[in-house]
């Protein structure tokens, strides 16, 4: 079974969910960016206090932050992981690329959620959250396109990626992922 994972697609697509229940399942560390600043600013770790000034001034934290705190997680971990929303683009992609070999724990598998922007639209929307319109929505998603299609390639010619259709039950999509993990 593959141990060390990445999760890509786009907003909506369902990653986070099933990156917790594999996580889970498999017994991986699951890293998630939003959850792992989120961690640091709580335990008050000098990492966490320097992301913590950021956001307070509405920046976004620098991918060297995120790959500090990326590396304080990895350094001594001895078994699988999950990687969900970070890389975002390819600069972040070298750079996690260079940690990773530093750390000799290369990613076996990025797995691409894929799935129709009118599915992704309606399930957006159906969160219900304020700031989800279908503007907004649609922003977000050639956001996405613009950043994260140079990493699909990038993962393709290392031969890393493979895609699974994003669409059907969570138990549905679950059992693809599996397949693929081995």
């Amino acid at each position: 079974m593959k141990q060390r994972l990445l999760f890509l697609g786009p907003p909506g697509a369902g990653k986070g969910t099933q990156a917790e229940r594999l996580a889970a399942s498999c017994g991986l560390l699951h890293l998630s960016t939003g959850d792992l600043l989120r961690a640091e600013v709580a335990a008050g770790t000098d990492l966490g206090r320097e992301a913590e000034a950021v956001m307070a001034r509405g920046e976004l934290v620098s991918d060297g932050l995120v790959l500090a705190i990326v590396r304080s997680r990895l350094e001594g971990h001895s078994g699988g992981w999950l990687l969900d929303g970070f890389p975002r683009n390819l600069v972040q992609a070298e750079a996690l690329n260079t940690l990773l070999e530093d750390l000799d724990q290369q990613i076996e598998l990025v797995v691409l959620m894929e799935l129709d922007d009118d599915l992704l639209i309606q399930r957006l929307l159906g969160r219900g959250r304020a700031d989800d319109n279908e503007a907004v929505i649609r922003h977000r998603l050639e956001v996405y396109r613009q950043q994260t299609e140079p990493l699909i390639s990038y993962y393709r010619q290392r031969q890393l990626l493979e895609a699974i259709e994003a669409s059907g039950s969570v138990e549905a999509i679950a059992e693809r992922i599996l397949v693929l993990v081995g």
